[in-house]
């Protein structure tokens, strides 16, 4: 079989997610890759996407600096140039620039990625409260320490309102995927400063429209599809910024989120991997309150999910149970969900 053989017939061919499409930005960890690994039918689905499409890649991780990560993916198999990345550290200073004029010093929390950023803005970069900041700067890196945090928390102490410094966070992921499972992310470590301080930061990176802003603008685009693996992050954001949005199950969210998600963080589609690109998108057809996908069939009864119809393709399964679930405007937690419906599609090594 080859990559894109898993065409579902149809009495009527409806149109790929890759439609009209002028730009698609993917996300990185859970999308591309897990680790330093490729995963599975990412690059070459996306080498196809490119044939038609502008590629831009958004990652949250603030470890590494653009120019790193195209390298890195590059590695993989993919054509990218630096300015083909937009990292949460440029929408950081696509706000910090708004608020505090260079050269000013910034204390940084963070790895390469983010002081990289910061220098390349014009700003001093300093590792310690006792050099007076005029902002801090936060973001992930695998070597961040109780120490670093610590220093954030005493240059953030004087509320902002009573004269303190700016605090903005390259993202709150509370989780990031690694080869050999999940992680915390950076939104822990900027839960631990706010713990200390009784302050929140304001967020550049997604679920928050300055990354996505940045990218768009980047890249001219005219329709846009973001792909990502997170309802809470990647899904949430390309609804604020109102694109499109494809949810691929290699990541972080499995199916029980998505029938969980709220309005707001529902994709427009539900993707086993990247192979489902370029497959025809079926559309959920509701008749009776029975909601149908190539065969597979969904209604909810009173507090009962039930599985009408079975086609056998789980990834059509889920799409007609989360739009039958959606639809319901009831909470997934109050409804009495078949097992069947929680199964995952991808099949992880």
């Amino acid at each position: 079989m080859g990559l894109f053989s898993r065409a579902r017939p149809t009495s009527s061919t409806p149109s790929t997610p890759l439609a009209g499409v002028d730009t698609v930005l993917a996300d990185l960890d859970g999308v591309v890759y897990a680790g330093p690994g490729a995963l599975p039918f990412a690059v070459d689905s996306l080498n196809e996407a490119g044939k038609s499409a502008r590629l831009g890649y958004i990652t949250n991780n603030a470890a590494r600096t653009d120019a790193s990560v195209a390298a890195h993916l590059s590695s993989l198999g993919l054509e990218v140039a630096a300015s083909d990345v937009v990292t949460s550290p440029q929408a950081a200073m696509r706000l910090l620039t708004g608020i505090l004029p260079a050269p000013a010093t910034i204390l940084v929390v963070g790895g390469d990625g983010l002081v990289d950023e910061v220098e390349k803005a014009g700003y001093t970069v300093t590792r310690s409260a006792e050099d007076a900041p005029s902002a801090v700067v936060q973001g992930f890196a695998p070597e961040v320490a109780w120490t670093d945090l610590a220093e954030a928390a005493f240059a953030l102490k004087l509320p902002e309102d009573e004269g303190g410094i700016p605090w903005i966070a390259t993202n709150t992921d509370w989780t990031i995927p690694r080869e050999r499972g999940v992680a915390p992310g950076n939104g822990t470590l900027v839960s631990a400063v706010h713990t200390a301080i009784g302050r929140l930061a304001t967020v550049a990176g997604k679920p928050e429209a300055p990354i996505f802003e940045e990218a768009l603008a980047r890249f001219g685009a005219t329709k846009a599809l973001f792909i990502g693996d997170r309802l809470d992050t990647d899904i949430m954001g390309a609804c604020r910024v109102g694109i499109d949005s494809a949810l691929v199950l290699t990541g972080i969210d499995r199916p029980k989120h998505v029938l969980a998600a709220p309005e707001g963080s529902r994709p427009t589609y539900i993707l086993a991997d990247l192979r489902d690109l370029h497959l025809p998108y079926p559309e959920a057809v509701e008749k009776d309150g029975v909601f149908s996908v190539n065969g597979a069939a969904v209604r909810v009864t009173g507090a009962d999910v039930e599985i009408v119809a079975d086609s056998g393709s789980q990834i059509d399964l889920l799409r007609a149970g989360a739009a039958a679930i959606w639809a319901s405007g009831t909470p997934v937690f109050v409804l009495r969900v078949p097992e069947r419906l929680y199964d995952d599609p991808f099949h992880r090594p």
